[in-house]
């Protein structure tokens, strides 16, 4: 199709499978010939042709007879089920897990979905003496200290010094803590661990634990009543779609690596920028959401590596893949259920998002 019917969509959003043809089985013909008052496009030429964008994954076709938009084909979604295939086949090529708030991750083969996250995801935080979270955004240092999980804790290295901290280390003080505008309760775990972290930063900050029976909510805007999660900014997960990231380095002078974004969950196959419009889809008996697409704070441009800031690639995202004033890159979900999601498992994608907060549009005269 041409893509000038196309303004409103990126080209990535524009070559999704589902907009490739008007015969996709996603959608269904109906209400052939009804006569609307409105287009979205106004059509001046007798049998002129366009196709309005009603949502991601339905569109309509009109045409015009001088005086009114008939609505030709009103291609409505029809979402996949379990005997439907998305297009193309999705699956997991990456997980990651960060035990402690923004120090560097760790790549497994294999992640326990449990009800807050991955298991051992973010379940340990850094605070300032205000018991405030402390992240890469004021002290990228941060991401040079590597954490392994061993059998019974965390190895922490930094330069040649290492810390142990045990899984059932606690000074069973517990207190509140505050990350963004929220606030939760943790514990303290020791005064060995603040001291190291302490001089390892040269800042004064103390290493805090969420016990299991720690209640912090999702954002509850966009998630189920009574979702928690962990010490994560709003989410307990954060899918990236490679051919996203193959996108993005294909406009940049020096590719980047997907540990700038820092996912959970990097997946195979689709188009660039697929996880926006992925809704509803399952992982090994597991079932996903997408629940709003993820705001980019600058920790994409820290050198994960070297802990050195730079200019991209927050400058080039934000030609393209700017809302509000927002850059966004990766979707960030809820879940249902538990149980291990592995390397090599399929996405089963059972409906799409088709809401305009999804909608990241593509500046006009991009193509």
């Amino acid at each position: 199709m041409n893509k000038d019917l196309y303004r409103k969509l990126s080209p990535a959003q524009s070559t999704h499978p589902v907009f490739a043809s008007l015969d996709h089985p996603l959608f269904a013909s109906r209400k052939e010939g009804e006569k609307v008052k409105k287009c979205s496009y106004p059509l001046s030429t007798a049998g002129e042709e366009r196709v309005d964008q009603r949502s991601v994954v339905g569109v309509s076709r009109y045409t015009s007879d001088n005086s009114n938009c008939i609505l030709t084909r009103d291609l409505s979604p029809r979402f996949p089920t379990f005997a439907q295939s998305p297009p193309t086949m999705l699956q997991v090529t990456e997980l990651f897990i960060y035990p402690i708030k923004s120090l560097a991750g760790i790549s497994v083969k294999e992640a326990r979905v449990t009800n807050m996250g991955f298991e051992y995801d973010r379940r340990w935080m850094l605070v300032d003496e205000y018991n405030l979270f402390i992240t890469q955004r004021t002290v990228p240092q941060m991401a040079l200290m590597k954490v392994a999980i061993e059998k019974d804790g965390l190895t922490v290295t930094y330069h040649a010094e290492e810390l142990f901290i045990p899984f059932n280390a606690s000074t069973n003080s517990r207190e509140l803590f505050t990350i963004w505008d929220d606030t939760c309760t943790g514990e303290y775990v020791s005064k060995e661990a603040d001291a190291w972290f302490s001089a390892m930063l040269d800042m004064n900050c103390r290493l805090v634990h969420m016990p299991d029976d720690t209640r912090r909510l999702v954002e509850q805007n966009y998630a189920p009543e009574n979702s928690i999660m962990s010490f994560a900014d709003a989410y307990p997960f954060l899918m990236i779609g490679q051919a996203s990231l193959d996108e993005l380095n294909s406009r940049l002078t020096e590719a980047l690596p997907m540990n700038r974004f820092r996912p959970n969950i990097v997946f195979s196959g689709g188009q660039p920028f697929e996880e926006d419009l992925i809704g509803e889809f399952i992982i090994n008996g597991i079932n996903f959401q997408g629940a709003k697409l993820c705001a980019r704070c600058p920790i994409p441009t820290i050198n994960q590596d070297t802990a050195t800031r730079g200019k991209e690639p927050l400058k080039t995202l934000a030609s393209y893949r700017q809302k509000n004033n927002k850059i966004y890159f990766g979707q960030n979900l809820i879940h249902e259920g538990n149980g291990i999601i592995s390397v090599g498992d399929q996405l089963l994608v059972k409906s799409f998002n088709h809401e305009d907060r999804f909608m990241i549009n593509e500046p006009a005269g991009k193509y």
